[in-house]
């Protein structure tokens, strides 16, 4: 199976790829996306990505015959800062890596998100390629551009966009990919269901389980990685720098991101936040009257069905919630901005959201 998939962009347009075996081929799609024999490559890693999978990557690539080297950091969100992308400037200049070079991001969205941000400022840009081995970095992390790192008190503070040459899709690497990673990535999925796409919001409604990729009939996860794909990059092509449409692919990170960032990045994973954020804005559009509670329950059923969190993890202060909402990066002229459901398939903007009405949302999933 292969599919291309355009991210339709006026400019630096590119592809995602989709195609099983695709690390093996990895060489031919990245020539194919304008990247020519003889130039260095650097590809970061993680410890777990890279013993299952950094040889046959960088093998393929020297067969093609790019010049390869690579660079494993540690695993985990709380390793996404400025002092772990130094160490990719520093392999970049031990390399001598020009503005011809790239970087080649292997993992889930941590490494795609730093290693993204180190290509956008290494010599002011140069080029990179996501291979996304994680669901929710396929779906999600490695689609649109965004890249960077966290500040000890907010996720994704520091950051650029940049767009990747390619992003290349194996789903074969889903087969080892930890059922707690699986069902992180099932949360962006139901957040394109019900942000964008209604038909499959009710696919994933119909599945009897969602909560590890055995479970899934092999159709439904090649719809829910081409749909989702296809969500992701039509509004990126519509705006590509967020400046409307495009932060409605918050859904759900709003509040996920404070209980990220306010639990240390230990407690819950991305995901895992996403899904309570999801939980939090569909009870605060009911309570708005932008939603009827009828929807509001079945996003809840499907996001317990894939065995994701419905309330806070224990003992969070909900105040420190409220609070830390303040830095989030939608943040406008001292407003939060939340993304809210009118309907399964699309939603709304807004920052008339009543202060008690989100302390009691809160309370009632703590």
């Amino acid at each position: 199976m292969s599919v291309q998939i355009p991210v339709a962009l006026p400019q630096n347009a590119y592809e995602i790829a989709i195609a099983n075996g695709g690390l093996a081929a990895a060489g031919t799609w990245l020539q194919q996306a304008g990247l020519k024999a003889g130039t260095k490559l650097l590809v970061v890693t993680n410890p777990a990505i890279g013993r299952r999978y950094g040889d046959r990557l960088v093998a393929a690539l020297k067969e093609a015959g790019f010049i390869v080297d690579c660079l494993t950091l540690p695993a985990g969100e709380r390793y996404k800062t400025p002092a772990t992308v130094q160490r990719i400037y520093d392999k970049a200049l031990e390399l001598r890596l020009e503005r011809r070079s790239a970087l080649v991001a292997l993992g889930g969205g941590v490494i795609g998100d730093m290693t993204g941000f180190a290509a956008a400022t290494w010599l002011r840009g140069i080029s990179f390629v996501q291979i996304p081995t994680s669901l929710l970095a396929m779906v999600d992390a490695s689609i649109g551009g965004k890249t960077g790192v966290n500040h000890p008190r907010g996720k994704n503070l520091i950051g650029a966009f940049h767009q990747p040459k390619l992003v290349l899709i194996d789903p074969e690497t889903l087969q080892t990919l930890p059922v707690r990673e699986f069902r992180a990535g099932m949360a962006e999925v139901i957040k394109y269901g019900v942000i964008w796409d209604r038909d499959l919001f009710e696919r994933l409604e119909a599945s009897p389980r969602l909560d590890r990729p055995r479970s899934l009939p092999a159709d439904l996860l090649t719809l829910i990685l081409e749909r989702s794909c296809r969500a992701k990059a039509e509004v990126v092509a519509k705006d590509e720098k967020e400046s409307g449409l495009r932060a409605i692919l918050n859904y759900g990170h709003t509040i996920g991101h404070a209980v990220e960032s306010l639990t240390g990045y230990r407690v819950v994973n991305h995901g895992e936040a996403v899904a309570i954020g999801m939980v939090a804005a569909g009870r605060l559009a009911v309570a708005l009257g932008l939603w009827n509670q009828e929807e509001c329950d079945r996003q809840e059923a499907v996001i317990a069905k894939a065995g994701l969190p419905t309330r806070l993890p224990e003992g969070l202060d909900q105040a420190a919630i409220v609070d830390a909402l303040q830095l989030d990066k939608k943040v406008q002229a001292g407003k939060v901005r939340f993304i809210l459901p009118t309907t399964l398939g699309h939603v709304t903007i807004t920052d008339q959201v009543p202060s008690q009405a989100l302390q009691e949302v809160l309370q009632a999933i703590a």
